[in-house]
């Protein structure tokens, strides 16, 4: 693919430090005829794309459908107007699926709409906090452990609507909505069934026609017809929620009462890392499509305020959609002005055409969700993490099926903390202490060409020294049978060391002395180490001259000491 010669223009230095800077500022710049013709090409494509989405999501998620077209046109507009990525669409998405149900289910929508207010300040303050590039460090198998779950989880969602069961409203547990299926099963609508199948062919047949027009589209239009001018006995979503509103609701701020803040805290809390992080994955998806960069804090602040004003119009969570923003740059859009077009563009479907969204029959957005869940679930990357990894495994299938039966905030918590005490292990693995053997017979390749005085024991630490690894330092210290005159720890391969690593040194070095020994430390890292050394005055205890940063030099104060040339310093 080609890439566009404005992102390999450099930052100018004078924005390098700046928290908050819209990519359309630096866009509107050179901004062209031709350009916004690409722009507003994309845009109209995206923002056609966007509607059935919109709509399904928001049902999935247990709202009104309405409610998913005014997010996805007011926080459309304002992630690619205050965005830090140069073609990031946004609106709802399905990752919020799982977790909007579950909110609405327990606190209701007037819950829902403060928690996402409350999720839009934590963004803000994330972005400000310059936390862009953390979130972005988040494992890879846990992403696609929680992303795969969600994708199980929408997909039997919507087992009712795809069958046309006939039944009360479906369980919420996984387990238990299943059961439930089986139980109502003999219910089924053949009509539904086949609109649902035939929405499925057309989606995966369509690209075979053509890939301007997406499929979902086309069957949305397809099925819509057959049943209206068939008659089908199937539900649509006129007959479910009634008419879909052709104008947007009057903004009201949501009031928030520390009551409140602390009843919503977790799920605002949820909405904002999972928005953060699909946002900020999309972004990096679409730099690799068109060699971009985007600003990561930027994007995060965008996101905090788009999640605000979505709210106060009372709409659900929003982040980075990177299905369509990955449509709008095959479709040619290149700055944030195809965004806004497809914001647009849906407030023009809504305020005259949006009354025929009605007669779309709610098989039909069972099988476009069924799509996106398979376009979720990331099977390839499941079973690829599977095979090369038991760690990251167990991090994988940890979240997938805490996300699938228990909880998604569950799933991140436990998975994340599963992660860390598996990276903790991994690398208290890679980290050893030996005694380096210094004897005419057998002596490693890279020593033989020092002289050891006599008196001399030299231990060297490989791998980062913290509180992981520490208690290999004091077993290794164990084995001297005889306290040396010196004794030299050579720390050449130690990256970092924590509070642990310096109080393991605090204590060798008072032990040791006790026993009339000698500690030098040499080799050390001129970086965060030191820094650790100085800062606490462990430097000054062991003595500054007792550390040394050539292994040559700590064997030269070995024989200073030894011939009590200046052994006090």
């Amino acid at each position: 693919m080609q890439v566009e010669k404005a992102y390999l223009t450099p930052i100018p230095k004078m924005h390098q430090g700046k928290i908050f800077r819209p990519k359309l500022v630096d866009t509107l710049k050179d901004y062209s005829w031709a350009q916004f013709y690409k722009d507003a090409i994309a845009g109209i494509i995206v923002g056609i794309v966007a509607l059935p989405l919109a709509i399904a999501f928001a049902i999935a998620s247990g709202v009104s459908p309405e409610k998913g077209i005014f997010t996805a046109i007011i926080a459309g507009f304002v992630i690619s107007a205050l965005g830090g990525s140069r073609v990031q669409i946004g609106g709802p998405t399905g990752a919020f699926i799982v977790i909007v149900y579950g909110i609405v289910q327990q606190f209701g929508v007037n819950g829902l709409i403060v928690a996402t207010f409350m999720a839009g300040i934590l963004l803000i303050i994330m972005g400000i906090a310059r936390l862009g590039n953390v979130i972005k460090f988040i494992p890879h198998p846990l992403i696609v452990g929680f992303t795969s779950g969600i994708a199980v989880i929408i997909f039997s969602s919507q087992m009712k609507d795809f069958f046309g069961l006939k039944m009360g409203v479906v369980p919420a547990d996984f387990i238990n909505k299943w059961i439930a299926y089986g139980h109502n099963v003999s219910s089924a609508n053949i009509y539904a069934l086949a609109i649902g199948a035939a929405t499925l062919a057309i989606i995966m047949l369509w690209p075979k026609v053509t890939h301007k027009v997406p499929g979902s589209l086309i069957a949305i239009l397809v099925t819509t017809l057959v049943v209206y001018f068939f008659k089908l006995p199937v539900e649509t979503i006129g007959s479910r929620f009634g008419a879909i509103p052709s104008t947007l609701p009057s903004p009201v701020i949501p009031g928030i009462s520390w009551a409140v803040i602390q009843q919503l805290i977790k799920p605002a809390f949820t909405i904002a890392l999972l928005g953060g992080i699909e946002s900020l994955l999309s972004a990096v998806v679409a730099d690799g499509m068109t060699g971009g960069n985007h600003r990561s804090n930027t994007e995060l602040i965008a996101q905090g305020i788009a999640n605000i004003c979505s709210s106060v119009f009372g709409g659900i969570p929003a982040t980075g959609a990177i299905a369509r923003t990955a449509t709008n740059i095959k479709n040619g859009g290149r700055t944030p002005v195809a965004g806004i077009v497809h914001a647009f563009v849906l407030f023009a479907i809504m305020l005259f055409v949006g009354k025929l969204a009605a007669f779309i029959p709610m098989a039909t957005l069972a099988g476009v969700l069924i799509i996106v869940a398979y376009n979720m679930s990331e099977w390839q990357s499941f079973i690829y993490i599977v095979k090369i990894s038991k760690s990251d495994a167990a991090v994988l299938l940890t979240t997938f099926f805490l996300t699938v039966l228990v909880d998604l905030t569950v799933a991140i918590e436990i998975g994340m903390i599963l992660a860390v005490f598996l990276f903790m292990r991994n690398m208290m693995k890679s980290s050893f202490v030996e005694q380096l053997n210094f004897s005419a017979e057998d002596r490693d390749e890279d020593l033989k060409k020092y002289e050891l005085p006599a008196g001399v024991d030299v231990f060297e630490i490989n791998g980062p020294l913290f509180f992981g690894a520490a208690f290999k330092f004091k077993d290794a210290m164990k084995v001297i049978e005889e306290p040396a005159k010196i004794l030299i720890i050579r720390m050449r391969n130690v990256p970092v060391i924590d509070a642990t690593g310096i109080q393991i040194l605090k204590d060798v070095s008072k032990e040791i002395k006790s026993n009339g020994t000698k500690l030098i430390l040499t080799e050390v890292n001129s970086g965060q180490v030191m820094f650790e050394l100085k800062k606490t005055r462990l430097l000054f205890q062991i003595g500054k001259a007792n550390v040394t940063d050539t292994f040559e030099k700590a064997i030269k104060r070995s024989n200073d000491v030894l011939l009590n040339k200046h052994p006090s310093l």
